[in-house]
């Protein structure tokens, strides 16, 4: 770990300061959690929700738009926004509107709609692939892309690249160890998988290695975000999404782009705003304004092999059996389509990501001249409406230098001491989210408890 510029006894004195501040404003929150651990697993229906700094969870009473209200009636400014999943904000009205509507006329069928149509229809016009289809999460479409990407290509292996994040895919819960080696992720059980003769692991922007692994023509996808985003953001070096696509192709694996969290780009994600051409793209979390929902898309080449292996039943393939290891009976329902017409309408919209983009820019801005006021060795990467911070001088090339920027008791500080102020950062990281809601008072909020933050730890 490079210096971070800061006493590590005032990390300490700090965060244990602020651990009794938030006890003694959330007991409401306190008792449910307490009364959590004796009916789930881990206190919470989901065990990410006790990974906020504080001994426990804060417990969600209402939010909308980019405010959100606990239990204890404390009121936040939302810069989490669902770890990416409330991207477009909460509650928004014309995705309720939509979202009730449909749930009056019946929520799943196992039957096409006509929103399903216009869907299929703006994805395309968005980000340039010709076909689509729905999984309930960006996980179930990774692993339904991957497994068509072996059913074209005969091959066995997918190429990951080390920090990368694609949900909860098997395939992809690898690091490199301190020798290089891949092994399975750190607090994640391997399920009995061999990765060696599932998975290639190669670092961000290492064109070499890349090449390397590809040429050996066992690797039937790779399977990567535009730039890496949870181990804290890493930005693609000038060139290697060029050398991704010509190297994926000279050496016949498929090319395939999660969208997930880069979708903050802009409204065609940052395959439109960097001009990709992946062979497969998918995209969930915001995309159905909070109701699980995941889409992926295919180029019409691809889209001819699949027909090949698995004929659709209008050419001749059999109606029957018809799952083939993809889907799922709540995909598609009517449901989540209603509620992703209503997010691509009226909400992905580039008047909306203009604001957005533009008080992220400023949000950015700002923490940027905070961290030279204190002389911190840090440094801040934006992706559109997305903001984060790391403990190093400049943005990291990989996920080993990613990993070495992170500093567990820091951030750990200094999240409860914004939450204590008001102020939600995404728990797992120093990642920032604008939605269409925020304001310019919510961005200079955030500020000057940032402000009072390091005017504290740095002195």
């Amino acid at each position: 770990m490079e210096n971070l510029g800061i006493d590590p006894t005032r990390i300490q004195v700090l965060l244990e300061r602020e651990r009794e501040t938030f006890a003694a404003a959330h007991p409401r929150s306190r008792a449910l959690f307490e009364r959590g651990k004796s009916a789930y697993l881990y206190g919470t229906p989901l065990h990410w929700m006790g990974a906020w700094a504080g001994a426990f969870p804060i417990f969600l009473q209402e939010a909308a738009g980019a405010r959100l209200r606990d239990v204890d009636g404390n009121d936040y400014v939302d810069l989490c926004l669902g770890d990416t999943g409330a991207m477009f904000g909460h509650a928004e009205p014309q995705i309720v509107d939509a979202i009730c509507r449909q749930a009056g006329r019946g929520v799943t069928a196992m039957l096409p709609t006509e929103d399903g149509l216009w869907v299929a229809d703006e994805l395309a016009r968005r980000f340039g692939l010709p076909y689509w289809q729905l999984a309930t999460s960006a996980s179930d479409a990774n692993r339904f892309v991957i497994r068509l990407a072996r059913m074209v290509t005969g091959r066995s292996k997918v190429l990951v690249f080390d920090g990368n994040y694609h949900g909860s895919v098997d395939e992809t819960q690898v690091e490199f160890d301190d020798h290089g080696e891949m092994v399975p992720r750190a607090n994640v059980h391997p399920n009995g998988m061999d990765h060696r003769q599932t998975t290639r692991l190669v670092a961000f922007n290492d064109v070499d290695g890349l090449e390397r692994a590809l040429a050996q023509r066992d690797v039937a996808c790779v399977l990567t975000e535009p730039l890496l985003t949870n181990i804290g953001m890493v930005p693609a070096a000038p060139g290697f999404h060029a050398a991704l696509r010509a190297l994926t192709q000279k050496h016949g694996t498929l090319l395939i782009l999660d969208e997930t969290h880069t979708i903050s780009t802009g409204p065609g994600g940052a395959t439109r705003a960097f001009g990709l051409h992946p062979d497969i793209f998918v995209l969930g979390k915001a995309i159905g304004g909070g109701i699980p929902s995941a889409v992926y898309g295919v180029r019409r080449r691809l889209a001819e092999r699949i027909w090949q292996v698995k004929p659709p039943p209008w050419a001749g393939g059999s109606p029957k059996n018809q799952h083939a290891g993809f889907g799922g009976t709540l995909v598609g329902n009517a449901l989540t389509l209603a509620a992703i017409r209503a997010t691509l309408e009226h909400v992905m919209t580039d008047a909306n990501y203009r604001h957005m983009t533009e008080l992220a820019t400023r949000l950015a801005q700002d923490v940027e001249a905070l961290i030279r006021e204190h002389r911190l060795p840090w440094h801040v990467t934006q992706i559109g409406a997305r903001v984060e911070y790391m403990f190093t001088p400049r943005a990291p090339l990989n996920g080993a230098e990613a990993r070495a920027g992170r500093h567990a008791l820091l951030e750990s500080a200094i999240h409860l001491f914004l939450m204590n102020r008001g102020v939600l950062l995404t728990p797992f990281h120093n990642m920032m989210l604008v939605c269409p809601a925020l304001e310019m008072a919510d961005v200079e909020r955030h500020n000057e408890a940032f402000r009072e933050c390091l005017n504290e730890l740095a002195g």
